[in-house]
């Protein structure tokens, strides 16, 4: 099946649910038509879909069908979509490498399949492991070397050649990894630990995944956090590239290890009952042509748009064309893929704005006028796609969850399909981190703008859900620098053990790391993402090995030996991060209305907020405490501080006594009935609690 859709007559398309969500934002009325438009070609692909294939089930597992597959009497059948190809080859070790002995049938709709029977004595043609190839014969009678788009692992021997090599991985039944431990619950909270497999070791070296489930998962469970989020699976042939240049759809990378080994990590991570997400990249694919999906069939538009649409103009990457049925198949297969093969619970899609628009958000900044949302420079095509695999994935896996990392704001990204929404769970809060790094980098701590933090924090969609972050993978690459080292930089390398003299500059940064942590966990969004490291304020930036660094692996870990040592002022950072994430355990803020900001002080740097039965007290401002500081509460009765960053325990200076108890008076105050009397010292932060 191929071509292009059609669409309907958006006026006629009933969308079920559309009056709720106008209901919910007036402003989007003007725009009903093209949100009917969307719908309307929603509907248009599920039908042809359902013409072609017979039902999306199906549709969606064609991993099951294309590629190369081992059948149960040992004999081999391969199908490959090839359509500006004139003729299909297989080639590899099992036929000592003949690039035209084996060639493929032609079939409808520009595929290919080829069958190759059991050897005599029954054992499978194609040895488990063995190196294969296709070769493509293009319409210029050239014999080009391709790997399968559908290929589930390849290799590379650096010694021989940078290419990825595919192997076909069909394991003795004795050596496939069975699943021992159930899927845990989505959770209500999701607490997110963002980590790299690669990364996380301390050695000089690349980390695997057994490493990885043996060292690492145990430290994330410690620390609070409910839910992984692996990035860097899906294979690339560029390490620097942190997973985003992806050469093999299907394969995960195998210099952590092989297919087994990766379920054995995610295994391992439901038995400790963590919820795993995939970092998934559908916005682009890597321009590898040996080993990648660009040329596949020797024509610039097989998998892609052809000509400008198809290069994206600042990743050097090709562009998706989301109109061709067979690109939705091998996209939306790929998400089923990775669920029932390895177990995934849900996925965090990567580069959201650039399939949201043509401009592909390049040099586009957006206000939020709701022009910038419909209209030309919208991709219909690419809206449509983000529609079909949100609906299909919420229908066959209840359970899952779907993060979109979109910078441009769109409306209803996080709404149900069924009320013309986009359909994702939630999207990333991008603006916060920018404001962090932004105030720390350009204005001094007795300038900063409380209403102007209070405000990043809240501006977000009504029922439309965030994850908020101070800081990510983003933050911490080479060339910026992690809130840590905006903080404290050259200093953490000379005043970070705890029997060296007070220095200003580290009590300052761990103060405002702390504070930074908590309002941004918060009040920030519904979910909160840490990248693995910065919970202790990690040093130095991160840097993968490549040619202007020597290929070094200096940059390229995580030094837990920071944290661990007693003696390293690493841990403060460390024992605060934990006790919010097991104080949000406690009280679950994230999954509770968002706060209500009572009362925010430009002259004091006070912010107080509500939320989840607590109250949150933060002082910002660098040198003034504030004895007996009226804070307003809705509820009579007595508090306690629950939490308190002044501890020593967070390398603080022990200023607040938590066992004291504060008794609230009927007096007005911030537009709630009652108030109580506090002590805030400088550059802390206290939650308050009403005891029973």
């Amino acid at each position: 099946m191929g071509g292009k859709w059609s669409s309907m007559d958006p006026s006629q398309v009933e969308v079920p649910e559309i009056d709720v969500l106008l209901k919910r934002d007036p402003y989007l009325k003007p725009y009903e038509n093209e949100i009917r438009k969307r719908y309307a070609l929603f509907k248009d692909y599920t039908e042809k879909v359902e013409a072609g294939d017979n039902d999306l089930d199906k549709f969606s597992k064609s991993y099951e069908t294309f590629g190369i597959h081992v059948k149960e009497d040992n004999s081999v059948v391969a199908t490959e979509w090839a359509p500006g190809a004139q003729e299909l080859f297989l080639t590899g070790e099992f036929n000592g490498w003949n690039k035209t002995a084996n060639s493929y049938k032609k079939l409808e709709y520009g595929k290919w399949q080829l069958q190759l029977p059991p050897n005599p004595d029954g054992s499978c043609p194609i040895k488990h492991n063995s190196e294969v190839k296709l070769i493509i014969k293009s319409h210029n009678n050239e014999l080009l070397e391709r790997l399968s788009p559908w290929a589930t692992y390849v290799t590379q021997n650096k010694a021989e050649s940078a290419t990825y090599k595919q192997r076909l991985w069909n394991p003795l039944p004795e050596n496939v990894y069975k699943f021992k431990h159930p899927k845990p619950k989505k959770p209500e909270s999701l607490r997110i630990y963002e980590c790299h497999v690669g990364i996380a070791t301390q050695e000089l070296k690349i980390g695997t995944y057994l490493e990885f489930a043996r060292d690492i998962i145990p430290r994330i469970v410690k620390q609070g956090y409910n839910t992984i989020q692996l990035m860097a699976i899906m294979e690339h042939a560029y390490y620097a590239s942190f997973g985003y240049q992806v050469t093999s759809f299907y394969a995960v990378s195998s210099r952590y290890g092989n297919p087994e080994e990766l379920k054995e990590l995610i295994d391992t991570a439901h038995a400790h009952g963590l919820y795993v997400l995939l970092d998934v990249v559908h916005s682009h694919a890597s321009k590898n042509t040996l080993d990648g999906l660009n040329m596949f069939d020797g024509t610039d538009g097989c998998f892609f748009h052809s000509g400008n649409r198809g290069q994206h103009p600042l990743w050097d990457s090709r562009l998706f064309n989301y109109g061709e049925y067979e690109v939705l198949r091998f996209l939306i297969s790929n998400l089923r893929w990775y669920i029932e093969e390895y177990n995934f619970d849900g996925f965090r899609f990567d580069g959201v704005t650039s399939i949201l628009y043509h401009s592909r958000g390049a040099g586009q900044g957006f206000s939020g006028h709701y022009d910038e949302y419909y209209g030309l420079n919208v991709d219909f095509e690419g809206v449509v796609y983000l529609m079909l695999a949100n609906h299909l994935m919420h229908h066959l896996y209840p359970e899952i969850t779907t993060i979109a990392e979109d910078v441009s704001g769109m409306p209803a990204i996080c709404r149900p399909v069924s009320e013309g929404g986009i359909g994702f769970d939630y999207r990333l809060a991008m603006a916060i981190p920018d404001k962090w790094i932004k105030l720390l980098k350009e204005v001094k701590d007795e300038d900063w703008n409380i209403g102007d933090i209070c405000w990043t924090l809240s501006n977000r969609r009504w029922m439309e859900k965030t994850v908020a972050y101070s800081e990510s993978h983003d933050q911490a690459l080479v060339g910026d620098k992690t809130i840590a080292f905006w903080l404290m930089d050259k200093e953490m390398y000379t005043h970070m053990s705890v029997l060296s003299p007070p220095n200003p500059i580290i009590n300052r940064g761990i103060a405002l790391h702390n504070l930074i942590t908590l309002v941004t966990h918060a009040l920030g969004g519904e979910a909160y993402l840490n990248f693995m490291g910065n919970e202790f304020g990690h040093p130095e930036w991160l840097d993968f090995p490549r040619a202007g660094n020597n290929d070094s692996y200096h940059y390229a870990r995580r030094q837990w030996n920071l944290v661990d040592n007693e003696l390293l002022k690493y841990q403060f950072m460390n024992n605060w991060d934990r006790a919010v994430n097991q104080l949000e355990e406690r009280y679950g803020w994230l999954h509770a209305n968002p706060g209500y900001v009572s009362w925010k002080h430009e002259d004091d740097k006070v912010i107080v907020f509500d939320r989840a039965d607590l109250t949150f007290v933060f002082n910002f401002h660098p040198t003034k405490s504030f004895p007996d500081y009226p804070v307003g509460v809705k509820t009579p009765g007595t508090y306690k501080a629950v939490l308190c960053s002044d501890a020593k325990d967070f390398g603080g200076e022990n200023r607040v006594d938590v066992n004291v108890k504060h008794f609230t008076v009927p007096e007005a105050y911030s537009d709630y009935p009652n108030k109580m009397m506090i002590y805030i010292p400088s550059r802390t932060a206290t939650v308050y609690a009403r005891e029973p």
